[in-house]
């Protein structure tokens, strides 16, 4: 019979005094796997092999301290992210104060009470795991958006300049770092309806027909449909970005005709970034405008096509965006 594999988190203890990880062990050795190391040597080491879910790091130790170990392990990339939590007999405020300025999670001070242990412990693994949750879900919505994208643009780096951009304008208008961070996040869908849309059309060199645009235009639909209603955080607002960046501050856009502030802010921020890359960027249908030509076209299109104080505030951010656009330019 083929034994299941261990899946519970891994730990590792690190204390120079044998007795004091064998408490530990007896706390945590039901519900995780253990690893142990009597120095901070090999705590680097095993470290860097292993890489454990959490870290139980004593302070005290000869050679190399706690402290250090700490130190160590933040400054490397692979073992930058774990977390650490000192289990030491210092007990002074000061002492507590360095282990968080260099990086520590937590502090558990000794002689140890297993309650405490356990839900410490627990409490850093979730908050890791919250963490982890978070990193998979942008990915999955950039891969989306990116998946879209592909369909007509070979690189796909289309989406990541308009959602810089689009990250600088939310800035400048008045965006947090926190709503400015979900807008760039969230940017990426906004042509995921295109997945719907078939290549002869999304594809076609030339100008589309009456009967094709309309098929084309239903992509703001298929991709607000795609995403899905959410009550609330980054898909809801991915969701409100496919099915508005299309609408027009004069009420001519589609889907639904929105007008003005009707238009969610989110979704006139986007147009502002989308239409500028599409306009400075190589298409099937068309070369790339001169950046000239593009800020042209915003200022007459401004009060019709776009909401002219975020044009101004674009405009204003030019020097930001041009170092974008050059940073992620097309290659031949």
């Amino acid at each position: 019979m083929i034994k299941p594999a261990d899946v519970r988190p891994k730990l590792l203890l690190v204390d120079d005094e044998p007795t004091n990880l064998q408490v530990l062990r007896q706390i945590l050795q039901d519900d995780y796997r253990l690893l142990f190391a009597k120095s901070g040597d090999k705590a680097l080491e095993l470290a860097a092999q292993e890489r454990p879910a959490l870290i139980l790091l004593d302070v005290m130790m000869p050679g190399m301290t706690g402290h250090e170990v700490c130190s160590r392990l933040k400054a490397q990339p692979a073992t930058s992210g774990i977390p650490v939590i000192f289990v030491t007999a210092l007990a002074d405020v000061q002492d507590e104060a360095q282990g968080f300025a260099l990086g520590a999670v937590d502090y558990i001070t000794k002689p140890v009470s297993p309650p405490i242990v356990r839900a410490r412990v627990r409490t850093h693994l979730s908050l890791v795991r919250a963490e982890e949750l978070r990193e998979t879900r942008l990915q999955i919505v950039q891969r989306l958006g990116l998946a879209a994208e592909y369909k007509d643009n070979e690189t796909g780096l289309h989406v990541i300049r308009m959602s810089h951009y689009t990250h600088v304008l939310a800035l400048a208008a008045g965006y947090s770092e926190h709503e400015a961070d979900d807008l760039l996040n969230a940017a990426p869908m906004h042509d995921v309806g295109k997945i719907g849309i078939p290549d002869a059309i999304l594809q076609k060199n030339g100008k589309l027909d009456d009967q094709e645009w309309a098929v084309m235009r239903q992509h703001a639909q298929i991709g607000a449909e795609i995403i899905g209603e959410h009550d609330s955080g980054l898909l809801q607002m991915a969701r409100s970005i496919a099915l508005t960046h299309h609408e027009k501050w004069d009420g001519s856009g589609y889907p639904n005709g929105l007008k003005g502030e009707e238009i969610p802010l989110a979704g006139r921020i986007v147009a502002i970034a989308d239409v500028f890359d599409a306009l400075t960027s190589v298409r099937p249908y068309k070369p790339a405008w001169p950046v000239e030509e593009a800020v042209a076209l915003l200022r007459r299109e401004s009060g019709r096509h776009f909401d002219p104080e975020l044009v101004e505030l674009f405009l204003g951010q030019m020097p930001a965006i041009l170092e974008i656009k050059e940073r992620w330019a097309e290659t031949e």
